[in-house]
């Protein structure tokens, strides 16, 4: 459990080659696409009986209609605990406040007088947005993707989740509720690929969306790439990650239960321990098995941290610690150090960073007000977490009046023929006479 690198007493290597040493899973998402293509498929071209008969093959649930009917969002949010409804109440409160702050403006740029470009941001139009079901129902992945759209200014929301054989045929009802609380009214029972092929191609109530965002398995995933194009997505999703870096100061205790906390989500989650400490490390591994015993998903947790995916990475000093993790570039970064602001703000590469012993990874997932939605597999080396900005484009309106046209004519003249196309300068000659 938890297997050791040793990366002390000599120079580092470069960031290829160490991002290649690092524990990662492996997602291979061309592996399932000669399974996932046929499906989709098959749901373009036969729709929602397509969607039916791939449900009950793989959820066991057999429905003529998948659209939950507003009855159903009603109930489940009537009858919600009132302590989750609190909760949830509170984790859209934070979520909103934070992404209220993401909102663009438009910016108008006097290039010359008489010439202006302004930038315009425009929403996408309708999205649909996934939220997992499978090993846990991530009820709070319903308020990180329909908050950041709403304030964007979509308007038109449509999430799919699956459904659950032991709710008679509809999603879980955390998740039912999370929606209705968010006014949600367009939900369907139907995950995995055919719920990506849906919102692609459209099939029984639901029209064809724009854009998709959302974790979920690698079929989700590959779902998503071949679709792309035809759809926008927010990112490809592999298994979700946990780096913390660490020095002697770091609590052995928290460390192991932050560790822990991420391998929960599933077998292949990563959980990456970087560190100046042994002494740490070894506590850290000695706090391990007894946290595990306490936990619920024992035997998933376990399979996790044995697994090739995570470890623990000794290194010489922070500096060394600082660039392993950004070659690592996790999805969650964790600094438990001295000074941990001044560390964090010297990450470059990490979907989100949770600075000092108060602010786990829990937190992020559901109540922080931060995004949860974030890049994996080191690509928060390019890419963002989910945001406002996910939902919106830039246009840019282009305004030249005569005068203007007119000074800048010779210089288009010049770079048009460069390019041998000329047609490109006679469009801009000809309003000259």
């Amino acid at each position: 459990m938890l297997t050791r690198i040793d990366l002390r007493g000599s120079q580092l290597p470069g960031v290829r080659e160490l991002a290649g040493l690092l524990p990662r899973a492996g997602t291979d998402v061309e592996s399932v696409q000669d399974v996932v293509r046929p499906i989709l498929e098959d749901v373009r071209l036969r729709g929602a009986d397509a969607v039916r008969e791939i449900t009950a093959r793989f959820d066991g649930v057999d429905a003529a209609d998948f659209a939950v009917p507003q009855a159903a969002l009603d109930e489940a949010l009537a009858t919600c605990d009132p302590t989750l409804r609190a909760a949830l109440e509170e984790a859209v409160a934070r979520v909103r406040k934070v992404h209220a702050d993401q909102r663009r403006t438009d910016v108008t740029t006097e290039v010359v007088p008489g010439g202006t470009v302004t930038e315009r941001w425009l929403p996408v139009r309708r999205v649909g947005l996934y939220v997992p079901g499978g090993l846990a129902p991530l009820l709070s992945s319903v308020v990180m993707n329909v908050v950041p759209a709403q304030i964007a200014g979509v308007e038109s929301i449509a999430v799919a989740t699956p459904p659950q054989r032991d709710n008679g045929g509809l999603p879980d009802a955390g998740v039912l509720a999370a929606c209705a609380l968010l006014g949600v009214t367009e939900v369907y029972a139907v995950g995995g690929a055919q719920a990506i092929a849906v919102f692609g191609y459209g099939a029984g109530a639901c029209e064809p969306v724009d854009m998709v965002t959302g974790p979920g398995n690698v079929y989700v995933t590959a779902a998503k790439r071949l679709l792309r194009g035809l759809i926008g997505i927010d990112s490809e999703a592999g298994p979700t990650e946990v780096a913390v870096l660490a020095d002697d100061t770091a609590d052995p205790v928290h460390v192991a239960a932050d560790l822990i906390s991420q391998a929960e989500h599933d077998p292949l989650a990563g959980a990456v321990l970087v560190t100046t400490s042994e002494e740490l490390a070894d506590a850290v591994l000695a706090q391990v098995p007894a946290q595990v015993a306490a936990t619920k998903h024992g035997e998933r947790i376990t399979t996790a941290l044995g697994g090739s995916q995570s470890g623990i990475v000794l290194v010489d000093d922070l500096d060394a610690g600082l660039a392993v993790v950004d070659a690592y570039a996790a999805e969650h970064l964790e600094i438990q150090t001295r000074d941990a602001r001044a560390v964090a703000m010297r990450v470059r590469n990490a979907g989100a960073v949770f600075v000092g012993p108060w602010a786990p990874v829990s937190l992020g997932d559901y109540a922080a007000g931060s995004n949860h939605v974030l890049p994996t597999g080191g690509c928060a080396r390019h890419s963002s977490g989910l945001s406002v900005q996910t939902f919106l484009r830039g246009i840019h309106l282009v305004e030249y009046d005569e005068a203007a046209l007119a000074d800048v004519a010779r210089h288009v003249d010049v770079l048009a023929h460069a390019e041998d196309l000329p047609a490109h300068a006679a469009a801009v000659a000809v309003r000259q006479r």
